[in-house]
This record gives structure tokens, sequence and C-alpha cells, in this order.
């Protein structure tokens, strides 16, 4: 494992800091799991969520059970895996298949075109795992009775193919021995964004087709560093991420483009937005823009290109990000295991769908509507179309800020050629190319120099969201929704996934205008025309 710190006086500044940490007997304190480190107020919390230091040697007592799993969805031919979950029970497993090349479909998603799409694939030979550390997770609880409904309408026992990951006492788990699943119980001593080589991590990669005894091989190669004051990575890293914060530049430019880990930056930007963003603070990580410098950001390579990079297998990756992460947290003086947050979006959207009953949610009158784009939000200097709202949106992010674009849509459709019949493969490929609305955030991040994110709702409720609302107040957000066009309901819930929905996206928008932070929501009539349109539009600005 090695880590670049840069150059002169950036390498001078990471230098003062590591020295402080150590002069502090931090290292060893972290190894050690001392609960002290961020302060009285965190104790309690840090008390209970230092279970992730050991995961590289504990995990290991899941693995002949993990075996007995492949074996058994091996032998009934199960071979399409499918992970129902959010944050961090999703976001490292998707990491270690993608890495490892195997095939593993994640929902962590409310939108029904992407549920329906996963359901009507091979059905007859899929597996799923439901992966909640709480047991609560609405979204999860939404894919479990949408999947037991269709398995037993298939003529398929759920019991036969359901498989539980969560805490011991949670919920979710008295709801699997009751319906005769198998549970695999995860260490309580670990929150989710940590939890990469816990039960949440290994269970899905492994029934996937990933090594997973290689990943915490890996890991423990690491572990022995993680207590000295020399050599340590993740002391390394972590006064890397401590010493720019102090210099100022709070936002991190991730890059993985000459790596053979493939989709790190996802996993890390949970882990440092969710970990850091609190009370006024944080450092943002960007995933997926192009490599910046300037005063309030600096990029950092995966991998062995660049002049800052951090080299190294995936399984001591995630220990020493986890690790920087908390010496990160001391650094900037905040607890990084608890998400004050995170919780308000989610009792807005339970306020919403309570407050509308049968009737139509809040979604307000819009300001205009151009095309299939209808414009929602109270904008000043009266714009006349979607360009003018587009130019509002990129004025609107403040001096050392950020622009943040949340789509509530599919984040699969680009890539997906089902729905447009006997098209040749170069319509296709042309039709959903002009159709991916990620593209977006390349296009607005051309024309500012400040930092551009994207994220997929409500995946990003689980990640960034925490630092959208508890960070600096610096953030101004575009937000997309969509017209539902094959909604899914969701068995014994007064809801359909279309109206979950929106419901987040409102509940999302409700938290950050209550805030007084700049929002508007553009919401696709038609989702194919209006993502063109919107892309169009972008273009010409």
């Amino acid at each position: 494992m090695s880590i670049d710190v840069g150059i002169g006086h950036e390498a001078d500044a990471v230098q003062a800091v590591r020295e402080i940490l150590a002069a502090e007997g931090v290292p060893a304190a972290l190894a050690a799991g001392d609960p002290s480190l961020w302060g009285a107020p965190s104790q309690a919390e840090a008390r209970i969520r230092l279970g992730w230091l050991n995961l590289p040697l504990t995990s290991r007592e899941l693995l002949p059970e993990i075996v007995n799993l492949v074996e058994r969805a091996q032998a009934q031919g199960l071979d399409h895996v499918v992970l129902a979950g959010m944050g961090g029970s999703s976001l490292a497993p998707e990491v270690i298949c993608a890495t490892a090349d195997v095939p593993l479909t994640v929902l962590d998603t409310t939108d029904p075109h992407q549920v329906r799409r996963a359901l009507n694939d091979r059905l007859e030979r899929t597996l799923l795992v439901v992966s909640s550390k709480s047991g609560g997770t609405i979204e999860t609880d939404s894919h479990r009775r949408i999947y037991e409904k269709a398995f037993r309408d298939a003529g398929i026992d759920p019991a036969d193919r359901i498989i539980v990951v969560t805490d011991p006492g949670s919920p979710l788990e008295q709801t699997a021995i009751e319906s005769g699943y198998q549970v695999i119980l995860a260490d309580p001593n670990v929150g989710g964004r940590y939890s990469a080589l816990s039960a949440f991590g290994l269970v899905p990669s492994a029934l996937a087709g990933a090594d997973v005894r290689r990943l915490l091989d890996d890991a423990a190669g690491v572990r022995a560093l993680l207590s000295q004051s020399e050599g340590n990575p993740g002391l390394d890293l972590g006064a890397l991420l401590g010493a720019q914060y102090q210099a100022g530049r709070d936002k991190l430019i991730l890059l993985d483009t000459l790596s053979e880990i493939n989709g790190l930056p996802d996993w890390i930007e949970q882990l440092i937005a969710e970990s850091t963003g609190k009370q006024g603070k944080g450092i943002l990580p960007v995933a997926g823009a192009e490599a910046a410098e300037g005063h309030d950001q600096y990029t950092l390579n995966i991998g062995r290109d660049g002049e800052r990079t951090i080299d190294g297998p995936l399984g001591a990756q995630f220990l020493v990000w986890e690790y920087a992460t908390a010496v990160a947290g001391r650094v900037l003086g905040i607890d990084p295991f608890d998400q004050p947050n995170v919780a308000e979006s989610k009792e807005n959207t339970t306020a919403i769908l309570s407050e509308a009953g049968d009737g139509p949610l809040p979604t307000g009158t819009p300001i205009l509507t151009d095309g299939p784009v209808e414009v929602y939000g109270d904008l000043p200097g009266h714009p006349k179309d979607l360009a003018d709202v587009l130019r509002w949106a990129l004025k609107a992010v403040p001096d050392r800020g950020y622009l943040a674009i949340m789509a509530y849509l599919d984040r699969e459709a680009a890539f997906d050629a089902a729905t447009v019949g006997d098209a040749s493969f170069e319509e296709m490929t042309e039709q959903w190319a002009s159709a991916d609305i990620a593209t977006l955030r390349a296009l607005l991040d051309y024309r500012t120099d400040r930092p551009v994110t994207f994220g997929w709702g409500p995946r990003f409720l689980h990640s960034t969201g925490q630092f959208h609302k508890g960070g600096p107040a610096v953030g101004a957000f575009l937000q997309i929704t969509g017209a539902i066009t094959d909604d899914i309901e969701v068995p014994d819930k007064p809801y359909t996934l279309g109206r979950l929905q929106l419901a987040q996206a409102l509940g999302d928008l409700r938290a950050l205008t209550s805030r007084g932070r700049p929002a508007v929501r553009l919401h696709l009539t038609d989702r194919v025309a209006g993502v063109r349109h919107l892309l169009s539009v972008a273009e010409e600005l």
C-alpha cells in the first residue's frame, strides 16, 4: 500500500499534521479502538462504532457460512444475484463485484422502471439478498415486499430465494425468522458506511462470484501498519485530508482512471461526505469529475498515476480509507460516526405521504414549462425558459461552493435497450446515449469553475445527503424528477414505488429549502424527451 501526499509546501503541511497526530498518540489509540479520540460528546457513539477496525480478522468467522450459501445457490442454479440495500449496504458490494468483474444487480432505488427491469430478469434463477442494518430502511423493505409477491406469484417459495443480512435484534431479523429466511448477522458495532468488510459487503459479493477471502487477506495485510506512527498509510491519508482542509481545500476530486479497482470513488464519496459533513464543516468528495486544482479543491488519484496518489488492493483500500476518515474527523473536530441530518429527509417523506393520504402529493405549480420539462421553485428574476433556469443554478453557487445535481430517475436507463423494440444497434446507442442524464454533470461542469456533483436519488440521501444539509451552506441544488409510466405496488403499504420516489424527492427538497439553500426541481413529463431537451439546452448555454 502506498500513499503519495504531494510535494513542496503541501507535503510539509501534511507532515506537520502527521507529526501532531503521532505526538498525540492517535495511531496506537485508534488501532486499539479508543472511543475518546473525537471528544467527550462523541464518545458514546464511537464506543459502539469501532468494530470495523477488526473486521479483517473477525469477518473470517463468516467464511464457512458464506461458502455454504454459495454452494447451495450454485446447486440450485441461482445465478442472478439481486441486492436490495441502501448506502453502505450496497455501495461496497457494487465496487467489489465491479472490480472482480462478476455480475450483481443492485437495487438502491425506488424508481419503478429500474425495479421492474430487475423483476423481469430471470426471476426463476434469482436470489435476493436483503441488506439493512437497522431493518427499517423504507426502500429495502419495499423491495423485499415486492419480491416476496413476485416469487409467490411465480409459484416460488420466497424462503428458498431470500437471504437477509442485518444486525442482531433488528426488526428485519424478526421478520426473516418468521418467514423462514436464512439470516446472516453482521457486527452491530460497525456503522453502515464502515461495513465494507462485514457481512454486508461479503455476503452478496461472494454469492455474485467475488473472492471475498482475498479481500480480507489484503485488508489484514495493511491492518498491522495502522498502529504505527511511521509507514502507516491510513495516517498518511488522514493527515493529507486534514491538512488540505486546514489549508481551505475542502473539495476532494477523486479519479480512478488508471486503477484496477472499478467504482471506488462512489464508495469513498459516501464514506467521507456522510462522515465529515456536519456542524457546518466537511470534506466534499467529487466523483466522476475531471482533475481540478484550485484554492478550495484538489485531486487524488486511485492508482499509481499522478502527483497525489493512493495505490493498493481493494481490501486494503477499504480499511485505509475508513481509518483515514476517522483521523480526518479528529482533525476537523467532528464525530465521524454519526449522521445527524440523514433522518430529516426520511421524516419529511413520511410526513408528506401521511399528509397527502390518498390525494395528490404537494408538488406545487410549475413556474414555467419548457417543452417536456416543468420547472418548480421560487426563482428570482422571472426566468423565461429552461436555459435561464440553468444559468440561475450556475450563478446561485457561492464562492467556495458547489452545484449538486440530484436525479430521481432510473440510473440504468441509459444502458438499457429493451424499450426500443426492433431498433438497430446504432439507433439504440444513439437514443440512449442522448438520454443519459448523468451527462448533464459534465455539461454544467464545463461552464463553471465550481465543482459539480451528481447523485442518484434516493441513493444519495444515504451518502452526500448528509453533507448537503449538515455541511457548509455553500451548495446550490438542481433536482430532477420524471413521470412514471410503469408503477409498482408495494404490498401492504398505502403507496406505490413511484409515489414513494416522488415523496422522497419532495421531502429532501423541503429539507434543503427550509435551510435557505438555493434549489429548483425540474420535472420531466416525458423522461426520454425531457432528458434530451435538458441536455440540448445545457449544450447551448
